[in-house]
């Protein structure tokens, strides 16, 4: 993977702060992406419709929050709780992200449990979820991605 320029992903800089953090001292890397191992399993259990359920590679994440900033800018995240097995090298992360959609200007508001496997002190294996509802709420009823009716 060649680096990523991180200025093109700053409307997601709440959520990777509250990754990175949540993770310190678990995994390695000079940014989000990096913390990565090149061919992480990236999986989206519970989501918005026409988002994909799976991805494969460091660039194929990258690739997918590439856009991110032209349909909700963060401005924040809060209630973060963090809880790592050591045995099963398994960390998960609950935290609620804030933020504003571009469209409408309406605020968003939502909740994530990511469950994220680690090996080597980098993310191998990532299962997210978040509740849909909240993203097609504050999008005027439209999936990202696709313009509200």
């Amino acid at each position: 993977m060649t680096t990523v320029d991180m200025s093109g992903y700053a409307a997601m800089t709440p959520y990777f702060e509250v990754i990175t953090k949540g993770l310190e001292g678990l995994v390695d890397g000079e940014d989000f992406f990096d913390i990565h191992a090149e061919d992480v399993v990236v999986e989206y259990v519970i989501t918005v419709p026409g988002y994909p359920r799976k991805i494969v590679g460091r660039d194929a994440l990258a690739e997918l929050y590439r856009g991110y900033g032209d349909t909700i800018v963060q401005d924040g995240s809060s209630d973060v709780f963090s809880c790592y097995d050591r045995e099963k090298s398994v960390a998960v992360l609950e935290y609620t992200i804030h933020g504003t959609t571009v469209h409408n200007g309406k605020r968003y508001l939502n909740r994530f449990v990511s469950v994220i496997t680690i090996q080597d002190r980098k993310i191998v294996h990532w299962r997210d979820y978040l509740d849909p509802l909240l993203v097609m709420d504050a999008l005027g009823g439209s999936t990202p991605g696709t313009s509200p009716a």
